[in-house]
């Protein structure tokens, strides 16, 4: 059995693009919050849309 050596390639994330990422996955967070919110206070998905 032969082995091959790959050799550790080091990716540079932008911090920029980290930064965008993670308040995106806030907003995605505060978003299903909000949802579930008034969902169990009014009973509905979307309040006040029939």
């Amino acid at each position: 059995m032969t082995t091959q050596n790959t050799p550790n390639i080091s990716r540079n994330i932008d911090p920029d693009k980290l930064t965008a990422e993670r308040l995106n996955g806030y907003a995605a967070m505060f978003g299903c919050i909000a949802l579930i919110g008034a969902y169990a206070t009014t009973g509905q998905i979307i309040p006040g849309f029939v």
